[in-house]
């Protein structure tokens, strides 16, 4: 499958670059294109890859998205390390909820979300003025891709601009409240459902099809009451059996077959970004949070950057036994016993030698001198965390050889995360559901530990923490379950304006019709 993801991707990149797009809400835009009507877009396959410029958008998402939704949680930390990872105080802000709207997270991930937003218009306003039969269910697909941006957008700033024309676009679009977000989005997502491809194979592995909304809408009515106020429990619990019933996917009985460097099989990706490190780059983490010297643990190509890592807390939220934790690397050797966190002794390569780290105290002093042992403790938030504090992020598989970028597909819908959303839906309703706790505990048992015997909000949020790891949900899930504002490790407890991050100050600059987000 990877061989014919490849193929489209190379096409698509080939189309994408006779055009400029803009990663902004300015849709002012003059188009050096050679593809017209006359000369392209005749067939079914031009079409498809017409749509490349949609998709390719989505590469920032492993970037913006995991820092505004992981980085911000009480999961991950990028701690300042002597003078690596300072960057003017940006990750320290961002720990404990400080940042401003003039920080790079704020910034960038509005200009990624509506870098999408404009790439679908685009392709929507030239799909329209084919007046082609052909084109209709690509218009629905970009339709319904467009409202998952307006998700994001809807999630991360609450009230944002609704645009969705392209020509005659207005370069300062006014601010739709929140709850008309979310109107849109819903109507899009349901306007979209029925003309959306049924197919769940290599020919839409990608893209958005009927399962891909339908996930989208389940995400949207689980968290109905944060973004209107009335939620929507029932229709939450309704879409995702519509999934879990369509036998389209199932729980993958080895949880790392998911996040494997060949993993665009996976029996659990609703809807995956299918990265490639050459043709598909923007997804990093190895080079975020791998240590220097991890170089020579997987012989990569590149010199990782020390800086991403686990909240002590959150590490210790598994149980030892848990086959998600994994185990840590020994005195005697590296463990061989694949886990999300990367812990312990290093060594290269081979297994044989042990790395060690002649650093100075300028850059963060370490505990134990020369031998370099990753540990899950991180001694401070900044500005003296040691080299090797926090625990790793290694859910995602790291490649022998590998390159900067990374060639695992980022699975943005998976099973499991509907799965836990009707639990969680059914929970809501009825604490004592017994479907309920049968599907947290299908979970669990994949995991190698016991069920619960009734579930709790305290276990719910827990157990989504623990199986959703690095795939970019924690924030929302900390705001559904109403922990946001609560105090962790080196964070305050906070106000209630903090459930949004602002709008970002280049834009509100730009565009004197946006209105800034309480408290800001």
């Amino acid at each position: 499958m990877k061989k014919y993801i490849y193929h489209i991707k190379i096409v698509l990149l080939a189309v994408i670059c006779l055009v400029v797009v803009p990663a902004c809400t300015d849709l002012e835009e003059e188009v050096f294109s050679e593809v017209t009507a006359d000369n392209f877009f005749k067939t079914e396959e031009e079409l498809i890859s017409a749509l490349g410029a949609a998709y390719t958008s989505l590469y920032g998402y492993a970037g913006n998205m995991m820092q505004s939704q992981e980085i911000s949680s009480d999961a991950m930390v990028v701690p300042t390390r002597g003078p690596d990872w300072g960057d003017g105080g940006h990750w320290v802000r961002l720990h404990q909820h400080k940042w401003t709207p003039e920080d790079p997270t704020v910034n960038g991930a509005w200009g990624f979300l509506f870098g999408g937003v404009n790439s679908c218009n685009r392709l929507i306003f030239q799909f329209e003025e084919l007046q082609n039969p052909l084109t209709d269910p690509f218009i629905s697909e970009l339709k319904g891709l467009r409202a998952i941006f307006y998700l994001w957008l809807m999630d991360i700033y609450g009230n944002v601009p609704i645009v969705t024309s392209f020509a005659d676009a207005d370069p300062n679009p006014p601010t739709n409240s929140r709850s008309e977000v979310y109107a849109f989005v819903e109507s899009e997502l349901l306007a979209a459902l029925p003309d959306a491809s049924p197919n769940v194979d290599a020919s839409t592995y990608g893209r958005v099809n009927q399962m891909v909304i339908q996930t989208a809408l389940a995400k949207l009515y689980l968290n109905a009451e944060v973004y209107t106020g009335t939620p929507e429990w029932q229709k939450a619990a309704d879409v995702c059996e519509q999934i879990i019933s369509s036998g389209n996917f199932s729980l993958e009985p080895d949880y790392f077959n998911n996040f494997n460097v060949d993993n665009e099989g996976s029996l659990e990706n609703i809807w995956a970004i299918p990265y490639d490190a050459i043709f598909a780059n923007g997804f990093n983490l190895v080079m975020q949070t791998l240590s220097y010297l991890n170089q020579q643990t997987y012989n990569l190509q590149a010199q990782p950057w020390n800086g991403w890592c686990t909240v002590e807390d959150f590490y210790n939220s598994y149980s030892d036994d848990d086959l998600r934790k994994g185990e840590p690397n020994t005195e005697e050797g590296p463990s061989t016993v694949r886990g999300n966190f990367l812990v312990g002794p290093q060594w290269d390569v081979s297994g044989k030698v042990r790395l060690e780290d002649a650093g100075t105290a300028a850059s963060g002093t370490d505990p134990d001198g020369v031998p370099f042992t990753i540990r899950a403790e991180v001694n401070e938030l900044f500005p003296e965390a040691w080299r090797e504090a926090g625990a790793r992020v290694s859910k995602f598989e790291f490649e022998i050889g590998g390159l900067e970028n990374m060639n695992n597909d980022y699975p943005m819908f998976r099973y499991a995360d509907v799965i836990l959303m009707r639990a969680e839906a059914l929970w809501r309703m009825d604490a004592g559901n017994a479907e309920a706790l049968d599907l947290v505990n299908q979970i669990r048992t994949r995991a190698g530990i016991s069920g619960f015997t009734e579930l709790t909000a305290e276990d719910l949020l827990a157990e989504r923490g623990r199986e959703m790891f690095a795939e970019a949900v924690r924030r929302t899930d900390m705001i559904r379950f109403g922990v946001w504002d609560d105090e962790w490790w080196e964070k305050p407890a906070g106000d209630e304006h903090l459930s949004l991050f602002p709008i970002p100050k280049a834009q509100t600059d730009a565009n004197a019709n946006l209105v800034q987000n309480p408290g800001y």
